[in-house]
């Protein structure tokens, strides 16, 4: 699941963005709310955080912008204490839901559990193939019973090999949705990611689900 944070304070953006991509979500991070609502409207978002700044209505503006422009993704605003006000404020804005700085992380990522609960119940809790079952609540992947331990980057490649069985993608496809661009991921780094994830996985099963389509890239699913 891909996550847009918009936050020019340093410091709290790498915080937030160290939290969740330790739990397995992908983060696009931008200081700029004007590249924040071109990035919003160029993709899908799961979820996008918001700093507002009452004093400016920053994060408020950004939200008028993003519910204008049609983006339907949940927005969470990020703001320091503020009164009961500016808070109706920024959720008539159109945000979704309001966090008041300082946080706790955990605090945040139950916010954001609960949002895509409500907000997109259409997407998958369970992703399966075969004997492999990834649970995208609780980011536990299991094989044939038994609990597999992956990196949040291992993670987010099998989300997307899940979510596109049988298919060939090419490297272009993997770095685009994995490493955020079509050039994040260079070749080797994709093809060491994959080799890693295929030991995980495959190894010690007997059914092999990641497959190798030499001159094209990879495809992964129980063979047909």
């Amino acid at each position: 699941m891909r996550i847009l944070l918009i936050e020019d304070d340093q410091r709290l953006a790498q915080e937030i963005h160290r939290g969740l991509t330790d739990v397995g979500y992908e983060v696009d991070m931008t200081q700029s709310h004007d590249d924040g609502e071109r990035m919003a409207g160029s993709q899908e978002y799961d979820t996008i955080i918001v700093e507002m700044k009452p004093s400016s209505r920053l994060g408020q503006r950004t939200c008028q912008t993003l519910r204008k422009r049609g983006v339907r993704s949940p927005v969470i605003l990020v703001a320091p204490e503020t009164n009961t006000a500016d808070k109706v404020a920024g959720l008539d804005s159109g945000a979704d839901d309001y966090l008041t700085i300082p946080f706790a992380l955990d605090e945040m990522l139950a916010r954001i559990r609960s949002l895509l609960r409500r907000t997109h119940p259409h997407k998958e809790k369970e992703l399966v193939c075969g004997d492999l079952t990834m649970n995208m609540v609780q980011h536990r992947v299991t094989r044939a019973g038994k609990e597999l331990s992956l990196t949040p980057k291992e993670f987010a490649l099998l989300e997307f090999f899940l979510q596109n069985p049988n298919r060939v993608l090419n490297r272009e496809q993997i770095s685009t949705h994995v490493w955020g661009s079509p050039q994040a991921g260079t070749s080797n780094t994709i093809d060491v990611y994959v080799s890693m994830l295929r030991k995980k996985i495959d190894r010690g099963f007997q059914t092999p689900l990641i497959r190798t389509i030499v001159g094209y890239g990879y495809m992964f699913g129980e063979e047909i």
